[in-house]
């Protein structure tokens, strides 16, 4: 089956004006032989794509602006422009016009996302405080598109080649996180992880490990009671339909890679899951929210604005985002040789070449 028949079209938010989104978006897309994966096209406006490509010397980035997403070009990257109006660009400034053009990107791709015109959006980063207004009273993407898809709830899913980790509670205060921990909330989560296990990343028969509350997994109710009260309970629910197993003491749990014995990993909170995801995880992480009748990804971090407007924004978490994008794309509609794909988590440079002696067996 040909690449061009599986070719979705992947849409790309701008993220923070102020952040290394663009930058990102252009470093990702620009070999253009990408397009052999897919169709991008970016919810910006070229005024402030030129602005970051100017602080790009070493590039071959090239585009066209489409005005109707039903038109767009396959064998181009796409600038659909959000707005029309001059926007002062401050690169690691954290201000007010970062948030509100984040958020008429984040608007429009969604809305287009939800209408079947692009197949899958990678979101490039935001900031919290300044995005955080009526219009987005919320605490990242992951709850905005659980709220704009009116679904019951999502996962936060971080995937890597070796690891894949969920969450019960997310940007929630760790004074907090126990209120959350509930037996509903528990199943409700090891479900929409069991079916995006097999939806989205082909597995048929998932293992899911789930971690502990508290220290040494309560020690038997010694050290807390949400193990024996509610953790237990959930897994023992859980287990009638899916293969779970648990709870795990975190700390050993992790260094003994005991990780790599599961499909995919459900931690009770948001330090719990995502330093040793950080730290163990191999190849480049991906931030997936599972859960949504759609497909949206994004980078493992966040705006840097230390590094914005630099030339230092290293785009290889963003490949993998856009990669893992598309073979979820490919895993949903049935393509059963997406995860053996050549192409996927290399960095920009493994990416043209490879695309290289693609086309060249091709002309043979």
């Amino acid at each position: 089956m040909s690449y061009e028949l599986q070719k979705p079209v992947i849409g790309f938010t701008c993220g923070d004006l102020n952040g290394i989104g663009i930058e990102l978006i252009i470093k990702t897309l620009s070999d253009h032989r990408i397009l052999e994966i897919c169709t991008p096209v970016v919810f910006a406006n070229n005024k402030c794509i030129n602005f970051y490509r100017k602080t790009l010397p070493e590039n071959n980035f090239s585009y066209a602006n489409v005005k109707e997403l039903n038109r767009l070009n396959p064998k181009q990257v796409n600038i659909f422009n959000c707005w029309e109006e001059e926007v002062v660009i401050t690169p690691g400034q954290l201000n007010e016009i970062g948030g509100k053009y984040a958020l008429e990107s984040l608007t429009q791709a969604t809305q287009a996302l939800k209408e079947g015109l692009i197949h899958g959006l990678v979101t490039a980063p935001i900031h919290k405080k300044n995005i955080h207004t009526e219009a987005f009273p919320y605490t990242g993407h992951t709850p905005y598109f659980k709220a704009f898809f009116n679904v019951s709830d999502v996962v936060m899913f971080m995937v890597a080649e070796n690891m894949r980790v969920g969450l019960v509670t997310e940007h929630v205060t760790v004074a907090d996180v126990s209120k959350h921990i509930t037996r509903e909330n528990i199943l409700l989560k090891l479900k929409i992880m069991h079916n995006s296990l097999q939806k989205d990343f082909g597995v048929d028969k998932p293992k899911i490990a789930v971690l502990g509350l508290n220290p040494h997994a309560g020690d038997e109710g010694l050290i807390g009671a949400e193990e024996e009260t509610i953790i237990k309970p959930a897994i023992k629910d859980a287990k009638q339909s899916m293969l779970v197993f648990g709870p795990y003491s975190a700390d050993a749990f992790f260094a003994r890679g005991q990780f790599e014995k599961f499909d995919a990993v459900l931690a009770m909170y948001h330090d719990q899951g995502l330093i040793p995801f950080k730290s163990l995880a191999i190849g480049e992480g991906v931030n997936y929210t599972a859960g949504l009748p759609v497909i949206r990804t994004s980078p493992d971090h966040g705006t840097a604005f230390d590094i914005a407007g630099k030339d230092k924004a290293d785009a290889n978490s963003f490949i993998v985002a856009v990669f893992e994008a598309v073979d979820i794309y490919r895993s949903r509609n049935g393509y059963k040789e997406m995860r053996t794909n050549p192409l996927r988590k290399m960095s920009a440079r493994m990416l043209a070449n490879a695309v290289d002696e693609r086309i060249e067996e091709n002309e043979r």
